[in-house]
């Protein structure tokens, strides 16, 4: 039988570095205090030896674990078949690996999952939570900050300012200018009976877009003939659309408020005999890549939602004091559509983008902007 050989030490580097374990120690820890010269003999060395840090014995020593918790407050049924989480998820580990950094899932299939959760929060198991398709009575927010972890929320957190709470760490998209661009496009193009498909009124990512599409009708609220509820999902989208063509049937455009709700309209239509977009124009929201696959190609409301992701676990490294591997905003740049904005600016001060280092962390919005295809 073959006795493995015993892994590399923290003296057995040490040696072969000609240097002390303290060194060592420093280097492997990241810590600073190091000449540049004898950090690469050190580095070296730990290639050479094939030295793997033990990462209990780190953790005692950084009072880090190297993890972070990405928690979505959603059924892994819809985690796993919505491509909007396939991106954001994305984003958030690139941004993760590129820190050495590990990332944990947690779902929420069933109320009874939230005490699992929030014990594992609390027994410092991780440095930080990301959290995001979070509902208005969603109890994970308060578990975040009983366990006093780092947290940085996607999306708006309407509850917070329910509460009068401030200082909370957010990436959002500027849905309520996204949903006006798409109704003002419909108005420029004729249309007049405008319905709308809004995701769970519960979560503000849906109440600002049905918010920006009565900005652009210039009403208070929204016609209730005019009003269907989905789920973010196509069949709640198809249902939705079926429910608008009985109580509606002379509407001659949908806005709906994501591409998978949207292309659920499509089929309804498609089978109730309407043409899209001559009888009725649709538009979505999101441009996930199926947007451009369906029939026909859909018009739709862009966010960058992968950026958004990377965003989010940028933030949540500069709260933790790790520095983004691409420095103040990570691993990329400004988005091709444009630059992200503070919360404040996206009100109206001048766009300055997300903050850079030494500045004070604040809440970021993304831009919105209107992709325009063959179905409006």
């Amino acid at each position: 039988m073959t006795v493995p050989e015993p892994r590399p030490t923290l003296e057995a580097v040490a040696a072969h570095a000609g240097v002390s374990r303290a060194t060592v120690s420093r280097v492997v820890n990241g810590s600073a205090g190091v000449r540049d010269a004898v950090r690469e003999k050190v580095q070296r060395s730990v290639a050479d030896l094939g030295y793997v840090p033990n990462s209990a014995a780190r953790s005692l020593v950084t009072r880090r674990t190297g993890a972070v918790a990405v928690v979505i407050a959603e059924p892994e049924r819809r985690v796993f078949s919505d491509p909007f989480f396939a991106q954001q998820l994305r984003g958030i580990s690139r941004e993760l690996s590129a820190n050495d950094t590990q990332l944990l899932l947690l779902l929420v299939e069933h109320p009874r999952d939230y005490p699992r959760i929030g014990r594992y929060l609390s027994g410092g198991h991780v440095d930080g939570a990301l959290m995001f398709s979070l509902h208005s009575d969603d109890p994970l927010p308060s578990m975040a900050a009983s366990s006093g972890l780092p947290t940085v929320f996607g999306g708006r957190p309407g509850w917070a300012e329910a509460d009068g709470e401030s200082g909370l760490l957010y990436v959002d998209n500027d849905n309520r200018g996204g949903a006006r661009q798409a109704v003002e496009y419909l108005l420029a193009q004729g249309r007049r009976r405008i319905a709308v498909i809004t995701g769970p009124l519960d979560q503000t990512s849906a109440t600002d877009r049905l918010d920006g599409y009565c900005e652009a009708l210039g009403v208070s609220r929204p016609d209730p003939a005019l009003l269907a509820r989905g789920d973010f999902t196509a069949e709640g989208g198809e249902h939705a659309m079926n429910e608008l063509l009985v109580n509606t049937p002379d509407l001659d455009a949908v806005f709906a408020g994501s591409d998978l709700m949207a292309t659920g309209a499509l089929r309804a239509l498609r089978a109730a005999g309407r043409q899209v977009p001559k009888d009725v124009a649709v538009v979505g929201y999101d441009d996930m890549e199926p947007a451009a696959w369906a029939e026909p190609p859909l018009t739709t409301v862009h966010q960058d939602v992968e950026e958004m992701g990377r965003m989010m676990a940028a933030l949540l490294l500069r709260r933790l004091g790790v520095a983004p591997a691409g420095g103040p905003e990570g691993t990329g740049g400004p988005t091709a559509e444009g630059t992200a904005r503070t919360a404040s600016e996206a009100e109206g001060a001048p766009s300055e983008g997300a903050p850079s280092e030494g500045e004070p962390l604040t809440p970021v919005i993304t831009p919105a902007r209107l992709v325009i295809r063959a179905s409006a």
